[in-house]
């Protein structure tokens, strides 16, 4: 999956101080596409098995989540059938995800 972030090109003036318009330089300043890296995520289903505490402790434990942020992804798991639980580069998702998947849940990498 590709991502293309589209920044303007910004020109920076020189100071006009009595300066003919022909001797002015321009300098254009261009952003890198940063989301060219390859990125996965790490998707959790639902399973309609496990419990809230379960899937909260699991996600702490295996994804670094906080809390709050275990708690938020579970909730989302349970009313939407699936939520990103993490972003990053396949190798770094792959352990986690048969971590996850050790513990019975359902995940996946897309």
């Amino acid at each position: 999956m590709e991502c293309c972030l589209h920044f303007p090109k910004f020109t920076i003036f020189a100071p006009l101080n009595n300066l003919d318009m022909s001797s002015v330089e321009t300098e254009e300043l261009v952003l890198e596409d940063v989301a060219a890296v390859d990125t996965s995520k790490l998707v959790l289903h639902n399973d309609e098995v496990n419990t809230f505490d379960f899937v909260i402790d699991a996600l702490m434990q295996v994804c670094g989540h906080e809390r709050i942020q275990a708690e938020q992804c579970t909730l989302l798991v349970h009313y939407k059938g699936k939520c990103d639980v993490k972003n990053g580069e396949f190798s770094k998702l792959e352990p986690m995800c048969i971590a996850l998947l050790d513990r019975g849940l359902s995940a996946e990498i897309q």
